[in-house]
């Protein structure tokens, strides 16, 4: 057995080089590591390794209890300190069940109408009304659209090609017709720029983890760029290269606010807002749900079912005022 961290630094270095052996995605990690940290204060700055069954379950009870966390938050606290001990700290015979779970309320999405989405998407300009267009266009999570490179755009077969989404899964999306061709342009500007980086010694963008280390050129290579960059390039504090990244989901995320907030409609919209619409109004048109399923790569298409609740909500019922 290897020698247990003991100091804060060493314990965060573990914590990072298990999740690189595991493939874990980056926000997995931060996420992980965030939690650590808080069950760590929350017992006064002790180490993981001299507290136990009895500390786990005080402070995931005390997230449902004290701080009122949805289900879901506090499922990912146990998936953290379940990797924490199991994995990092490697003590396998560990009980995570004696605790009071949070409550799971059974909430149905927000969905627009294809008049509101349309709305909405027409008081949106430049990047972000396109970004938001194939939200809505290909189902996709905002995270999979921000990390689009070039070379998963199939035009001549109007595909999108998702790699590592959510659960490290790969899966074909529709490229919307509609905005093909100016995708293309956009797709021309983005070249400019690269080209103009690639002049000035740059060029280089960020690429999946260790992939660099097989292909040294890849990362200047126009396939491997970005669809939607960033308008600055970045230091990599590690190794002090400058890259550039990928457009911050904040950007979209504001201007799709901002736009709801103009349209005046009386509903909570969000950037997932279009993607629930996307896999409502497919239903409409008759898609049956294994084709909805695959296209948004949900993993268990009891997932994908909500989005009949939605659609069938009250439609067979006629009120006795009508």
């Amino acid at each position: 057995m290897r020698e247990i961290p003991r100091r804060p630094g060493e314990l965060s270095k573990r914590v990072h080089n298990v999740c690189r052996r595991r493939n874990l995605a980056e926000s997995t990690e931060k996420a992980y590591w965030g939690w650590i940290k808080r069950f760590i204060s929350h017992n006064e700055y002790q180490h993981p390794q001299d507290l136990g069954e009895v500390e786990i379950n005080a402070f995931l009870t005390h997230l449902a209890s004290d701080k009122y966390v949805a289900s879901s938050t506090q499922n990912q606290a146990t998936s953290a300190l379940v990797f924490l001990y199991r994995d990092v700290l490697q003590r396998e015979r560990m009980d995570f069940s004696g605790f009071i779970r949070a409550s799971k309320p059974r909430r149905l999405p927000v969905v627009l109408s294809q008049r509101e989405a349309r709305h909405v998407l027409e008081l949106m300009t430049g990047k972000t009304e396109l970004i938001a267009r194939l939200l809505y266009g290909s189902g996709l999570r905002l995270k999979e659209v921000m990390t689009l490179r070039v070379k998963d755009l199939d035009f001549d077969y109007s595909m999108i090609h998702v790699h590592e989404s959510k659960g490290k899964k790969d899966r074909k999306c529709i490229l919307p017709d509609s905005i093909r061709d100016r995708i293309r342009i956009h797709l021309e500007e983005v070249r400019k720029i690269h080209r103009h980086d690639i002049e000035n010694g740059g060029g280089n963008t960020r690429l999946p983890y260790a992939f660099e280390r097989k292909s040294t050129r890849a990362s200047r290579e126009w396939l491997w760029q970005f669809v939607f960059p960033s308008s600055i390039i970045s230091t990599v504090p590690k190794t002090g290269e400058m890259i550039r990244f990928h457009m911050s989901q904040s950007t979209v995320q504001k201007a799709v606010r901002k736009a709801a907030r103009i349209s005046g409609i009386q509903k909570r919209i969000t950037c997932h807002t279009f993607r629930h619409s996307f896999a409502t109004h497919l239903l409409e048109k008759g898609y049956d749900i294994r084709t909805l399923q695959e296209l948004l790569g949900h993993k268990d298409v009891r997932t994908t079912m909500i989005y009949t609740h939605v659609l069938n909500k009250g439609l067979s019922v006629i009120s006795p005022l009508d």
